[in-house]
């Protein structure tokens, strides 16, 4: 088999497609939760905290020399880190919401009753149904 060929098999799968499909929303959905964060849900914990953006809280290490521009700030930037921490959060929240909801539509298909079997009385009449049905000759 030529690697061509097993690579198109390989691609083909149903489970790669829908992976490739889930990495592509997932990145756009990425974006979608930073801007929830940075500019929805941080604004309003900033005004509570009193003005506080914490995009910029940073501890700095070592300040930016003005008088040499080879030195620059050396900072922790910490704000940025529990931006992130938030954002993971959403993300999480969202597909923990979006597995439950599968899991309950799961549950409710494995829920409806399969069909009940035929009696033996039944299997008789069929039998005798497909038995009359039959071309003589």
């Amino acid at each position: 088999m030529s690697i061509v060929k097993e690579f198109r098999e390989f691609i083909a799968r149903g489970n790669v497609i829908d992976l490739a499909v889930g990495v592509i929303i997932g990145a756009a959905f990425n974006g979608i939760v930073k801007s929830l964060v940075d500019q929805v849900i941080m604004p309003p914990i900033g005004l509570l905290t009193g003005g506080l953006d914490f995009s910029k809280l940073e501890w700095v290490l070592k300040p930016e020399d003005p008088a040499t521009a080879a030195v620059e700030k050396v900072a922790v930037q910490y704000g940025a880190f529990i931006n992130t921490v938030i954002q993971f959060v959403i993300v999480a929240l969202v597909v923990f919401l979006l597995v439950k909801l599968v899991n309950q539509i799961r549950r409710a298909d494995a829920d409806e009753p399969a069909p009940a079997a035929p009696t033996p009385e039944e299997k008789l009449l069929t039998e005798i149904r497909d038995l009359l049905a039959r071309p003589k000759g």
